[in-house]
């Protein structure tokens, strides 16, 4: 545990800065997810968000200006793994729900562990391309996150958007996963024309390199 570091808040909700890191703060006290730095200020501890482990972490520290995460938010993450990225977002929703789909039995049961301890993070075995199979379990989403290594990642987002109406929603395209043949910004400009020609509008698009090689977060709003 650290102290005697002074943070801001950024102009993204939830989200705080000392200049050179960023961080949220921390739902569960005393408790690190994986293995992240714990600050304590003012009685308030933050958990360090990691750009290298998280890509929405990524997004944000390299120059992304679309945030649509606020307090109450419910939001439908797809793709959830271990739990790492979705913690951070748990932090941020404090009055709202992340709904955490994941499809491996071995990161499921990580995530189970990190679920545990935030009554935010609704954890649930699923597969993602399957919206028709979970969207019993969900009352209502306002966004869709979606960080998943498999082929028609913009269409599986589509198809979430359009199954819970979302307001909003990020994608991040893992270029290798669609074709390792393939110039990776030829992908991304073929998920923005999907998306486009589906009705939703760009709202911004940055590439993740160099801290995740041939990754591309793109924002949208809904329809």
């Amino acid at each position: 545990m650290e102290s005697g570091i002074a943070i801001r808040e950024t102009k993204f909700a939830g989200v705080f800065s000392d200049s050179q890191r960023i961080y949220t703060r921390n739902l569960t006290p005393g408790i690190r997810v994986y293995g992240e730095r714990l600050i304590r200020i003012n009685n308030e501890e933050y958990r360090e968000w990691v750009a290298s482990r998280s890509k929405l972490a990524a997004y944000l520290k390299l120059g992304g200006t679309f945030f649509p995460f606020e307090r109450t938010t419910r939001v439908l993450y797809l793709g959830a793994a271990s739990g790492t990225t979705a913690s951070h977002v748990s932090d941020i929703v404090t009055e709202g729900k992340v709904y955490c789909v994941e499809i491996s039995p071995r990161s499921f049961r990580d995530l189970l562990f990190v679920c545990s301890s935030r009554k935010n993070m609704i954890p649930l075995l699923a597969d993602a391309s399957k919206p028709e199979n979970y969207v019993t379990m969900i009352d209502r989403v306002d966004i869709v996150y979606q960080d998943i290594a498999q082929r028609k990642q913009t269409l599986i987002f589509v198809k979430n958007m359009r199954a819970f109406n979302a307001k909003a929603g990020m994608i991040a395209i893992k270029a290798r996963s669609e074709d390792v043949t393939r110039n990776p910004k030829e992908i991304y400009s073929e998920s923005i024309r999907k998306l486009e020609s589906e009705g939703y509008e760009v709202a911004d698009v940055i590439a993740l390199d160099p801290i995740e090689k041939d990754h591309a977060m793109i924002a949208v709003k809904g329809k």
